[in-house]
């Protein structure tokens, strides 16, 4: 009798298109496993995901505003669930594997830095190479699990690896996922940088306010039903009058937003933070915490192991480790 898992995966055959992937011809994992009685490989590497500590972390990670006063501004965290959400629905919509978007979505920035994309740059600046979609691959092969990774299966990984670039990301899941990355932070972002007073609903260019909407759920809905009313003959893509607005909108958030000087006030403060945080650690790798990272200095060298260590960091403890680091207490004595 057909367990649970190989029910779905039979059903998988119904429901998803002939562009879609199923689980049941996944290229699998790099160490081999025994398949799950319930859940199908893309259903682990969900849950896996979402069990992980770079997963939970991702709630004190800034999305675009540092630091920011009030309990309603994206964190890197809600970013994900708002591009896990829109994926989905895309997918669900072109008869792809949900489970595989899923997957991706929620894994592809747990390599993100604190300080958002600010901490990035430096970092790069710093050690001379860091991304954050590698970083991400990195630490679901890697660092998570003590070391060991959570061995996810491999169009998960190219789905996490290659969502911000143009590398082929194997299958349309991943392009699923690469778009709704861009639909949910354009609009999520302009959704806070008005709650900010940063930008008012004029500013936005005229072409997004006709074809896109004024308000965050109908500029979502909009991109969302383009996508699915225009994707095809596998590719995943916006319709010519869509991408011509999605464009203003891109242009339009990079200059009123992500580079404004009001935004952006205090990220050049966040070289000085993470800088000298960086070098004390790849000066001392024997204070790094946990045999994972002081096993990396041993195999790839200390700079490294404290880049992965000092790129997990939330924004608060990397605050609190600059601040143990380098700022002197207060002391009385009695």
């Amino acid at each position: 009798m057909p367990c649970i898992r190989e029910i779905r995966e039979e059903q998988e055959t119904l429901i998803i298109g002939p562009h879609g992937t199923l689980s049941s011809r996944s290229r699998g994992r790099y160490i081999l496993e025994a398949e799950d009685e319930v859940r199908t490989c893309f259903q682990r590497d969900v849950d896996r995901v979402t069990h992980s500590k770079a997963f939970r972390r991702l709630r004190h990670k800034t999305q675009v505003f540092l630091q920011p006063e009030g309990d309603h501004y994206r964190t890197r965290l809600t970013h994900t669930l708002e591009v896990a959400r829109v994926a989905r629905t895309i997918a669900r919509a072109l008869r792809l594997n949900e489970d595989l978007v899923e997957a991706i979505a929620l894994g592809h920035d747990v390599g993100h830095t604190p300080f958002g994309h600010a901490g990035e740059r430096a970092l790069r600046e710093i050690t001379g190479r860091f991304n954050h979609y590698e970083q991400s691959l990195r630490v679901v092969d890697k660092l998570e699990k003590d070391g060991r990774g959570l061995n996810l299966c491999h169009e998960t990984r190219m789905g996490i690896l290659n969502h911000t670039t143009g590398e082929p990301r194997d299958t349309l899941e991943a392009d699923v996922v690469r778009l709704s990355d861009h639909i949910a932070y354009l609009n999520h972002d302009l959704d806070d940088a008005e709650r900010a007073g940063i930008v008012v609903a004029q500013d936005v260019p005229a072409v997004v306010r006709e074809r896109v909407g004024t308000r965050n759920s109908q500029r979502l809905n909009a991109m969302v039903t383009d996508v699915i009313e225009h994707s095809g003959e596998g590719e995943i893509r916006f319709s010519p009058a869509m991408r011509e607005a999605y464009e203003a909108f891109y242009s339009f958030m990079f200059e009123a937003v992500y580079h404004n000087p009001t935004a952006k006030s205090e990220e050049s403060k966040v070289k000085d933070l993470l800088g000298p945080t960086l070098a004390y650690f790849a000066s001392h790798p024997d204070r790094l915490p946990g045999e994972e990272y002081r096993r990396i200095a041993e195999e790839e060298g200390s700079m490294r192991a404290a880049t992965d260590y000092v790129s997990g960091m939330t924004d608060g403890f990397a605050i609190e480790t600059f601040e143990n680091l380098f700022i002197p207490k207060s002391w009385s004595v009695k």
